[in-house]
């Protein structure tokens, strides 16, 4: 079994990166785990998009 991790700063580049992974796999997907984290820094909110993908 085998993980991968990705962590981005917008939905949309966390989206490309996965397909980007998946199509280039030829191993079997067992699980897709998402995560959103937000944190205050200063003004600004900061987004953190992650997925872990666990596959064999």
């Amino acid at each position: 079994m085998k993980v991968k991790i990705f962590d981005e700063n917008h939905e949309q580049d966390l989206e490309t990166a996965i397909n980007d992974f998946l199509s280039d796999l030829s191993e079997e997907v067992i699980d897709i785990k998402y995560q959103v984290s937000i944190s205050d820094f200063s003004e600004d909110q900061v987004y953190c998009f992650s997925a872990m993908i666990i596959y064999k």
